[in-house]
């Protein structure tokens, strides 16, 4: 969520890219690789993927339902377009929150055609009155339909042709067992390396028709959290400056004027981490809850928790313990670099050193 500017500080566009403008999306799309064989990282899920999809062709079949997990922007979406075009066949795009009833569900379900791809994104949001008839569509192919209520009540049955269902999901953990077991393939989209993501911006400038010089290629893949549609962002706000200023050219001095110019820091943070980070450093020491914070900062706590913490504990900034939300050395070392915030208390090892692995 894109926050409001503040005195000094320029305003940062959001990470994420929950919410997008139709030509903002219409240059995503055009960024997006049109074969698996383009798809840059993700070794592993493509090869799997890959190998899926040609013996599910050899044997005359659809390819078994398909759930992909990862943190946004990692390419879930993109993957799904992908799984259909080499499996040659259409596909069919909805959001959970959007099938509010069963009529919703049979209205998309009975478009389908013999090995069509059913792609629903942010499939644990699903009602589960909706998700309840997901469940014989994805294993027996029939929609059950129940009509009227009462003693009228009747079962009407619809024959499905054999289709792929491709879930995408940012919260696996919220998936009911019974939705997730009936998924054959189960995928896990990790972030990004440098080297991926530098790769990727080159290949998006050439789409775009700006340069790239390698070192400031380098510095925004730094900086881009390890996701490509984050990366992609920072590339098509720097082109901006570089369209001005330098004859549509990136070098490394206008990649960094131009995250600076949207308030991403050298050290990859934008304005909401530095306020996270800071609110909880406020409290000398003592752990914060995520609603505090979220008070504080004006984000929603799901926000706090799914976009911006999941980097701050990637990069080692911050500690989830049970008590609550501590800052690392790292970060205090960002938000307090002549160490007039830190005494012998807060550096203790408990304090200091991360434990990724803690819950709350």
């Amino acid at each position: 969520m894109e926050q409001p500017a503040t005195t000094g500080e320029p305003n940062p566009e959001p990470v994420s890219g929950a919410v997008q403008a139709p030509d903002e999306r219409a240059v995503e799309r055009r960024l997006r690789p049109a074969t698996l064989d383009e798809f840059a990282g993700q070794r592993a899920v493509v090869g799997n993927l890959e190998l899926a999809i040609r013996a599910a062709r050899a044997r005359g079949e659809p390819v078994d339902h398909l759930l992909l997990s990862g943190l946004p922007g990692l390419g879930k979406t993109t993957l799904a377009h992908l799984v259909a075009s080499a499996s040659e066949v259409e596909l069919f795009e909805a959001s959970a929150p959007t099938l509010q009833r069963a009529a919703d569900l049979a209205g998309l379900l009975t478009r389908l055609e013999a090995g069509d791809v059913l792609f629903i994104d942010e499939i644990h949001r699903l009602a589960p009155a909706v998700e309840e008839y997901l469940y014989s569509a994805m294993e027996d192919f029939v929609l059950d339909i129940i009509i009227d209520q009462g003693p009228s009540a009747r079962s009407v049955r619809i024959d499905l042709p054999r289709f792929t269902l491709v879930g995408a999901t940012t919260r696996e953990g919220l998936l009911s067992a019974p939705l997730r077991s009936r998924f054959g393939i189960h995928e896990r989209l990790e972030p990004y390396g440098s080297d991926v993501l530098a790769e990727i911006l080159q290949r998006s400038a050439g789409i775009l028709g700006v340069g790239l010089d390698d070192d400031a290629a380098a510095y925004l893949a730094g900086r881009s959290r390890g996701t490509p549609r984050v990366a992609n962002r920072f590339l098509r706000r720097v082109r901006d400056l570089a369209q001005m200023e330098s004859d549509n050219h990136i070098t490394q001095a206008i990649a960094v004027e131009g995250l600076t110019r949207i308030g991403v820091d050298s050290h990859g943070l934008t304005r909401v981490d530095r306020l996270i980070l800071n609110t909880i450093g406020r409290a000398e020491g003592n752990p914060l809850g995520i609603k505090t914070i979220a008070a504080a900062v004006g984000e929603d706590e799901r926000t706090l928790e799914d976009v911006y913490e999941p980097h701050l504990l990637r990069e080692g900034l911050l500690l989830k313990t049970p008590q609550g939300r501590r800052l690392t050395r790292q970060a205090w070392a960002i938000i307090d670099p002549e160490g007039a915030r830190m005494d012998a208390e807060q550096l203790r090892p408990e304090h200091g050193e991360p434990d990724l692995f803690s819950q709350e």
